[in-house]
């Protein structure tokens, strides 16, 4: 497995409106097209947020790269900024069913 942490900043917009397009537009549609295992979006305060992608592998991430430039571009209202990248290999993983259910905002 291969994790993505992406940080971003929104400069106009509530973050609010912002999870709800996140949610109801892109999440199912990147985890069917990427092959995501799990994939969360938080509010982290102050107008940012972090995203953490699941993969079944470092090539899925890598795919993953021009994905995210598409939704940012299609998130221009609330002019998404890209603020920091993590990425690497799971090397422990624990989760319980609670995982398996999904949260809608």
């Amino acid at each position: 497995m291969y994790t993505m942490i992406r940080r971003y900043r929104m400069a106009v917009g509530s973050i609010d409106d912002l999870m709800h397009k996140v949610d109801t537009q892109f999440a199912d549609r990147l985890r069917e097209q990427l092959s995501i295992i799990q994939y969360l979006a938080i509010d982290t305060g102050d107008g940012t947020i972090m995203t953490s992608t699941v993969f079944e592998d470092e090539e899925a991430g890598h795919r993953s790269e021009a994905v995210a430039a598409r939704v940012r571009e299609s998130l221009g209202e609330f002019q998404v900024e890209e603020i920091a990248v993590f990425r690497g290999e799971v090397m422990v993983n624990r989760a319980t069913e609670e995982v398996l259910d999904p949260v809608h905002h």
